[in-house]
């Protein structure tokens, strides 16, 4: 496990595992039947487009539907980022990623931005004895040099941050170079070259950037690919019986270029972007089919969840009347709830009421915490500093209409595209600055003399974040205010008890 002594794993795993050392290898004597994870991450995905979430949504959505009947919907759910790089930061170290990113996202040439010191999710997991694979966007950086050579061992990487195998793309769908990697190294020859493509959405055949591309890869053949990629992991997992896995499958889609393959062109009413996310959720399906075929699903946690809002422009909801980001305020990017509001759905038979909603504010950097506390597991006091243990939410045996209101976490930082900070307590939203943080314009408004520069919402009253309260409630901004100025300075959120 990078960055960490058998002696510091030993620790993390004291409370229900026992562990030797022998000759640099750890071994692992589990003590009790664990539960295989799948953590599914859609790319700009909107809790709108699904239709356990939004019942006049225009994209038909059957395996995903059938999932939350089958599990949990979270209305209050949120991705550490309104943007793709800063929300995986997040998801695997538990950590915000703002402490270290302070704006924008990764390109397909940056270098790896986890420390090796840092603890992740998937080397938590790796030292309970899980089996773990990442296969899809990494988007998280590839090598140590400030400009990725793809001719050399692309290290560190996922493997060097506790996955066993990897098998994805470096980044977005629309950043070049355009190449698949296994493990360490592209599986071909990235010598030749892609001129660019315009959105589809202003007629183009499907946004993506010009540049390298290497000889087997094909923009339209990377959702279908990686479904494949995932249902063989499963095929391979489910023959060694006894050892539990954690696969991570953040998929590249419906992120641009909007590619639906034929069988789906014409399935929603929401244009090309709609048949993607109906192909998105068709390929979510075959892989909980393969869960079911080898006989996983009971003992199977299965997150399904988004990187952030969906790129659902004001004129994209004009023309198809479809409402991705459901009734709330902004898109990808954006400082306002349309930006970092996503879906997630939890299926645990046996753990997670069937058919449940559950409205405790969440957020996707408390799953590691959360996982730890399922697993009891000792986090590191200098580990997952932004994850809170939501794992009462869980609880076996609560009916669907019955809420159990998680204590853990009341407080919540959100972050746009152009680093707007926002901070969610309770019912109220501050948001530092005015306009959107993100692709929504006006993205920045100077404030007029004499004006605060806030943005105060009340979300029971308000959800849709219409009317400013700034000016009326000056003693809540000033709380507010000083509160994120004290939790950006004390560097973690997690007590250091864990508590």
């Amino acid at each position: 496990m990078s960055g960490h002594s058998p002696i510091t794993t030993c620790l993390i795993l004291a409370t229900t595992l026992s562990c030797t050392a022998h000759e640099g290898h750890t071994t692992v004597d589990l003590t009790a039947l664990r539960p295989n994870i799948l953590f599914i991450l859609a790319d700009d995905m909107g809790l709108g487009d699904i239709a356990a979430y939004n019942p006049k949504t225009k994209v038909p959505t059957p395996h995903l539907t059938s999932l939350a009947r089958e599990g949990a919907r979270f209305t209050d759910a949120h991705s550490p980022s309104a943007v793709c790089t800063p929300t995986r930061y997040g998801i695997l170290t538990g950590r915000y990623s703002w402490r270290v990113l302070e704006r924008g996202v990764l390109w397909g040439r940056s270098a790896c931005m986890l420390d090796e010191a840092q603890l992740t999710l998937p080397e938590m997991l790796q030292a309970a004895g899980y089996a773990t694979g990442a296969i899809g966007k990494w988007h998280l950086g590839l090598g140590s040099d400030e400009q990725t050579n793809y001719e050399k061992k692309l290290a560190p990487g996922p493997l060097e941050h506790g996955f066993d195998s990897f098998f994805g793309i470096p980044a977005s769908l629309d950043m070049q170079p355009y190449c698949f990697v296994r493990d360490h190294a592209p599986t071909a020859p990235i010598i030749g070259t892609i001129e660019g493509s315009q959105q589809a959405r202003n007629g183009g055949g499907g946004f993506w950037r010009a540049g390298l591309i290497a000889e087997d890869f094909a923009h339209d053949q990377v959702q279908p690919r990686l479904i494949e990629e995932a249902v063989s992991w499963i095929d391979e997992r489910a023959s060694e019986q006894g050892t539990p896995f954690f696969l991570y499958l953040p998929l590249a889609a419906p992120h641009t270029p909007w590619l639906p393959a034929v069988e789906f062109r014409g399935r929603s009413e929401a244009g090309v972007y709609g048949d993607f996310t109906t192909m998105v959720d068709a390929g979510v399906g075959e892989v909980l089919d393969a869960l079911k075929r080898h006989g996983l699903d009971n003992n199977t946690i299965v997150i399904f969840t988004s990187d952030n809002g969906a790129h659902w422009t004001p004129g994209d909801i004009g023309k198809f009347g479809h409402f991705a980001n459901g009734a709330v305020r902004g898109q990808k990017a954006d400082i306002h709830e349309g930006g970092h509001r996503v879906p997630m759905i939890v299926r645990w038979p046996g753990h997670v009421p069937a058919d449940s909603v559950r409205p405790e504010l969440f957020g996707l950097n408390d799953w590691m915490a959360t996982f730890a506390a399922i697993l009891n597991l000792e986090l590191p006091v200098d580990a997952a500093e932004d994850s809170f243990d939501q794992s009462v939410v869980f609880a076996t045996g609560v009916r669907s209409n019955e809420v159990v209101t998680s204590p853990a976490r009341e407080e919540l930082v959100h972050h746009s595209l152009n680093g707007v900070f926002a901070l969610r307590s309770g019912k109220w939203k501050l948001i530092e600055g005015l306009g959107s943080g993100g692709f929504t314009a006006p993205n920045r408004i100077e404030p007029e003399q004499g004006q605060l520069p806030y943005q105060l919402y009340d979300l029971e009253l308000d959800p849709r974040e219409t009317v400013n309260l700034a000016v009326e409630m000056p003693g809540v901004v000033d709380e507010l205010a000083t509160r994120l100025d004290e939790m950006r300075r004390a560097g973690r959120t997690r007590s250091s008890s864990g508590d």
